[in-house]
């Protein structure tokens, strides 16, 4: 019998699928002072994730600066802990 018919078959990989780099807001409230700009060229700067892909900002954490903060996706709490500190969240 050929091998590939003798191997476990386990599921399948989506080639579509997309990779987020994750970011907290907890993170920016250490890394970035009052009224900067967050990009995915800013965070790779600073070290904060590894590729300048997809970014993802979650909301753990709380935020007290007013920040411009641009990203491929927000979480809803993110969005809303932004603009309560007095922020802008911008989808790329």
């Amino acid at each position: 019998m050929p091998l590939q018919r003798r191997l476990i078959k386990r599921g399948f990989k989506n080639l579509f699928k997309k990779e987020f780099q994750i970011v907290n807001l907890d993170t920016l409230e250490k890394f970035f002072s009052d009224g900067e700009t967050v990009n995915p060229e800013t965070l790779k700067e600073k070290g904060l994730i590894s590729k300048t892909t997809d970014v993802k900002i979650l909301s753990r954490g709380l935020i007290n600066k007013p920040l411009m903060i641009k990203a491929n996706r927000f979480s809803k709490g993110a969005i809303e802990k932004i603009r309560q500190a007095g922020g802008k969240a911008e989808v790329i």
